[in-house]
């Protein structure tokens, strides 16, 4: 059974804010723990693993979880299970704040991702079947800019709130009572709904898919700082064999009759395909930038947190810009604006190896970025509007997974080839390894805008 979309200020205003800022505090909280290793490293005498997982166990149970969050919101109501989520997330957060061991800590980091594996989906979920038309460009350009906003800010509020003295503690303590307000205040404001009408969990489905991108995620999150073990290549490969598994558990599924964990009409819509081949490469490239660039300016340059996350702020303040803009954009400018987006930001990025000094140069290149990869808000609204609404779960698991995925891949590849050229015998280490980075970005940013191509034929009004 399908609901209505909702229609009035909750759609276009209270619903919108909500479910923003609880995406803002799941993203917020990838990045504002970056800062804090070394004093959580003092204070529980963690060990190098533990402050592995500490970082990445968040990341990697979420991206495991994001399809599975879907198809629950899509089982139980989007709003029941992003609140749900919600309420985990925030719980969480405060025991991770309290943690008294590291072994605590990484547990509760863990649940953590479970809370936001919850909660994520159901946002782009809602913003599918709540909006239509212009409102609905805006409302993913907003959410776009909310992914992009709490990346940067994550990197730069923890350095502010470590600054203070106050520990470590602090930088998941800050986010308790803004979960409890959104809480309090989606509880009373998001209206209610069925989910999808659509029974059944997949189980197999749900196993093999999870067993696959479990294999494929942990190895690229922690292989870099284990030096690559042959555990990990094993891991991938056998991720490629999950993959396949997958895939003809899904078809076995549909023969039957049943309720696959991810349809197939929903890769069949027009622009779905073509859209997260561009949703892969794209999100690579930021992932890759945003991770090389902390490491240059904070340890190459000697910026403190608070100053490299400033560095970033003209990214995202591109990256929002044209996001927002785009569905004022007459709709004959809107798709050759995607391969255009890339065309920009491919030479921006040779061009930030060239500004590795840092300064205005770095920050022009910084925004061209960012106002290259804005199109993404337009990738999204592309891969998405021919999906039926009865599928928006599916829809969102599936393109958030592609999502995480690619910035996993671009942090391991590209932040590997960083720390590789910045630790080898070149006279200017930096300035090579910097150079080598953006061009890695560049080659990225450009399989983006070729796959975009095949998007924007495909295009429907």
């Amino acid at each position: 059974m399908r609901t209505k979309p909702q229609e009035g200020p909750r759609a276009s205003g209270l619903l919108l804010a909500i479910i923003l800022v609880g995406q803002f505090l799941a993203i917020l909280n990838v990045n504002i723990v970056n800062v804090a290793t070394p004093t959580i490293e003092a204070d529980l005498h963690s060990s190098g693993a533990g402050l592995q997982m500490i970082v990445a166990g968040y990341t990697i149970v979420y991206a495991v979880l994001l399809i599975t969050g879907a198809r629950v919101g899509d089982l139980f109501g989007y709003r029941n299970v992003f609140l749900g989520g919600l309420a985990a997330f925030t719980i969480t957060t405060l025991a991770t704040g309290l943690a008294p061991t590291t072994g605590w800590l990484v547990a509760f980091r863990l649940l953590q991702g479970v809370g936001a594996a919850m909660m994520m989906p159901q946002v782009l979920t809602l913003i599918q079947r709540n909006y239509q038309g212009a409102a609905r460009g805006r409302a993913i350009g907003l959410w776009s800019l909310t992914i992009s906003g709490g990346i940067v800010i994550g990197q730069a509020l923890g350095g502010i709130l470590l600054g203070f003295g106050a520990g470590w503690r602090i930088v998941f303590l800050v986010l308790v009572p803004i979960g409890a307000l959104l809480l309090a205040t989606g509880l009373k404001v998001l209206p209610a709904d069925e989910g999808g009408g659509r029974t059944g969990l997949d189980p197999w489905g749900l196993v093999s898919l999870s067993a696959a991108v479990l294999l494929f995620v942990v190895p690229l999150v922690l292989g870099r700082e284990l030096g690559w073990p042959l555990w990990g290549w094993i891991s991938m490969g056998l991720s490629v064999a999950m993959f396949g598994a997958f895939v003809r558990i899904e078809r076995w599924v549909t023969s039957r009759g049943g309720r696959p964990l991810v349809d197939a009409r929903v890769l069949r819509a027009p622009g779905m395909r073509p859209g997260l081949a561009v949703l892969l490469f794209g999100p690579a490239t930021w992932g890759a930038f945003l991770f090389t660039s902390a490491l240059h300016l904070q340890g190459e340059l000697h910026l403190s947190p608070l100053a490299s996350g400033m560095m970033l702020v003209p990214c995202a303040l591109a990256f929002g810009l044209v996001g927002l803009a785009w569905p004022r954009l007459p709709f004959r400018l809107q798709r050759p604006l995607v391969p255009f987006g890339y065309v920009v930001a491919a030479p921006a990025y040779l061009g930030l190896g060239l500004a590795a000094g840092g300064g205005l140069a770095y920050a022009i290149m910084s925004a061209l970025i960012g106002a290259g990869l804005g199109v993404q808000v337009a990738v999204t609204n592309m891969a998405t509007e021919q999906v039926d609404g009865m599928y928006a779960a599916d829809a969102s698991g599936a393109l958030l997974t592609v999502m995480q995925l690619g910035q996993v891949i671009g942090v391991s590849t590209v932040g590997t080839l960083f720390i590789a050229l910045s630790q080898g015998p070149a006279t200017a280490p930096t300035m090579s390894a910097s150079f080598g980075a953006s061009v890695a970005m560049a080659a990225l940013a450009v399989l983006a805008g070729l796959s975009s191509i095949f998007l924007v034929r495909r295009r429907h009004p």
